[in-house]
């Protein structure tokens, strides 16, 4: 990422970028490449969703290797300033989504707020066995049927994250027969079975996205991910869902809003 302190000191300085690579510079060239491709995005030159330039193209346009190139845009990418995707290029990033303490709500109703089209690609549905960790953590037996239902979230068209969600089959008859690609799982669970989740336990983590999520996320493998596990309990306390989450780092962030307590 660029050095805030070569940016203070002015070898880069917001007053006036250079307009091109100094080779005769201390500052490295993928740090002076970086300042330079962000200056464009900062000064609204390219905006969300344009596409860079080729890596080649840069290359020659600012007289350095395609190593440098690579190196400058893996350092955007990893502070959220453009995203690549395989097979289609690099390009600026839309500014990310926040994610922090907040009421109990679908993926579907947080993008209906932020004023985007929520939707869903069904990559699986099916009634399996719950397994040993699923059982676990929705207090089943493992031999115990549960619905698993995965897809892609997508805001606007464009995919946000994967999420594959596990429920009670006992609790969710007939489930197999609603469209899940449409709506959003939590209305279909109130308005046909009744069921609301009251509170959730959800613990997040950072990694990196895997081959097999790359190529659904248009994405690239490795890049930074957010991924949470949620569980849900109806207002009795029983287990409801669980749903595992990878989301695209360069679509969303946490904050998180903290308040001291006591002396």
């Amino acid at each position: 990422m660029i050095s805030p302190k070569i940016l203070a000191e002015g070898a880069l300085s917001r007053q006036g970028v250079a307009q091109r690579i100094d080779k005769r510079s201390p500052v490295p060239l993928y740090v002076q490449l970086e300042a330079l491709l962000w200056e464009r995005i900062k000064s609204g030159e390219w905006k969300p969703d344009h596409r860079l330039p080729s890596e080649d193209e840069l290359a020659r346009e600012h007289g350095v290797s395609k190593i440098t190139v690579r190196q400058a845009l893996r350092d955007l990418a990893a502070a959220g300033l453009v995203r690549r995707e395989q097979g289609r290029g690099t390009f600026v990033a839309a500014p990310r989504l926040e994610q922090g303490p907040r009421e109990l709500t679908s993926f579907s109703e947080e993008m209906r707020k932020r004023g985007l089209r929520p939707s869903s690609l069904v990559l699986e549905r099916d009634v399996i066995p719950a397994g040993p960790s699923v059982a676990e953590k929705l207090q089943l037996a493992e031999s115990e049927q549960v619905f698993r239902l995965r897809r892609i979230r997508l805001a606007d068209e464009t995919p946000m994250g994967l999420q594959t969600a596990y429920i009670p089959s006992r609790l969710v008859p007939g489930i197999m027969d609603e469209d899940l690609a449409a709506g959003s799982l939590y209305e279909v669970l109130g308005r046909k079975y009744g069921l609301t989740p009251a509170r959730a336990r959800e613990i997040h983590s950072a990694r990196l996205v895997a081959p097999e999520e790359a190529r659904y996320l248009l994405t690239l493998e490795g890049s930074p991910a957010l991924a949470a596990e949620r569980v849900s309990f109806l207002p009795d306390g029983r287990p409801l869902e669980l749903v595992y989450s990878v989301m695209r780092a360069d679509r969303y962030q946490i904050v998180l809003e903290l308040v001291r307590s006591g002396a």
